[in-house]
């Protein structure tokens, strides 16, 4: 579910009079099951009977067939899958739909941009022995919690809530975020930046809203000019005790779990999945949509292409068990020297 106090919502519509705005009306005769009403949109996994949600791929039937949901745009492959009492829409591109979807319920222009226009969220709130530096900005609706220290020129957006006891340093720009308590964040650091998410690859380029949110439990720390985007629908989320070193980027729905060590230079594509424990040495990076299990070691400059389970210690690119890389490079030198002659 989107949370509106980064996002407004500009319904609820029925599912009918939504795609008649849009200019599907040939889409109305097809639907079969009722008309519901249109109270958010959310992923597969989290719906509620008033939700829309997006079905386009194999890799999301079994997430379907679960689904609450009361409305789903599918596609054709997929139809079946859909569960009685979810109200199906099934079209060719059904990505391309939804992006049309989520730009009329939750318009560009109300959305939250740092710190502007959300006067219905009301003043900010501070609890005791809140410290603000030199031209700070703080949005509308803003809760910061005891003891919490904000650095300069750092600016915080409309509807952000920060935890007790956290340091924010200066030149930081938080939007569409909730911070735990004991949070530490170094200078220049960005979170809650728009996900990196296109449609048309390489043809329009057209951008999907990014319309989540991203959570970091407490006792995070991020380093200084670290970005960490916001979820596309769900929450990028950053464990308990986690520790994030300097430029590191994370992308849109990364769920990174507790205690994990994340050195300078990684980069974390979308969705990637990182479970408790996990130490990453600098310049490591992941392809994005995969898992990397609990107490898992990646060696620095590794690239992560697929999932791994607990316990992987990995090294190289594309990254592979730490001992086969070895084995590896071991039989390479050895080739390298040529045969020794007589």
């Amino acid at each position: 579910m989107v949370d509106t106090r980064f996002h407004r919502f500009a319904g609820p519509l029925t599912l009918s009079a939504l795609l008649v705005q849009l200019g599907r009306a040939d889409l109305v005769d097809t639907l079969s099951g009722g008309d519901p009403v249109i109270s958010g949109v959310a992923e597969l996994d989290l719906a509620e009977p008033g939700d829309l949600v997006l079905a386009a791929q194999p890799s999301y039937i079994e997430e379907l067939r679960r689904t609450a949901a009361g409305a789903v745009l599918v596609a054709p492959a997929l139809r079946d899958a859909v569960p009685a009492g979810c109200v199906a829409v099934m079209v060719d591109k059904p990505h391309n739909l939804f992006a049309d979807i989520l730009d009329a319920l939750y318009p560009a222009s109300t959305r939250s941009i740092i710190a502007a226009g959300r006067e219905d969220l009301g003043a900010p709130v501070f609890e005791r022995d809140v410290t603000l530096g030199t031209n700070v900005v703080i949005g509308a609706g803003v809760e910061i919690g005891r003891g919490t220290v904000i650095g300069a020129n750092t600016v915080i957006g409309a509807g952000v809530t920060i935890g007790r006891n956290c340091v924010i340093a200066a030149n930081c720009t938080i939007d569409c975020a909730h911070l735990g308590n004991d949070v530490v964040i170094h200078s220049g650091a960005r979170i809650g930046t728009e996900g990196f998410g296109w449609l048309d690859f390489g043809q329009s380029n057209r951008k999907i809203p990014q319309l989540g949110r991203v959570i970091i439990q407490d006792r995070v720390e991020i380093g200084a000019n670290s970005t960490i985007d916001r979820g596309a629908l769900g929450d990028t989320v950053l464990g308990e005790g986690t520790k994030v070193d300097n430029l590191v980027q994370i992308g849109h729905n990364c769920r990174i779990g507790r205690y994990c060590l994340i050195a300078a230079m990684s980069g974390l594509s979308g969705s990637t999945i990182v479970g408790d424990g996990v130490l990453m040495g600098g310049g490591v990076g992941t392809s994005g949509h995969l898992s990397i299990g609990a107490g898992s070691v990646i060696h620095g400059r590794a690239a992560v292409t697929k999932d791994w389970p607990a316990g992987s210690k990995l090294a190289g690119a594309p990254a592979q068990d730490i001992r086969d890389f070895w084995r590896e490079l071991a039989v390479v030198r050895k080739l390298s020297k040529g045969e020794k002659r007589g």
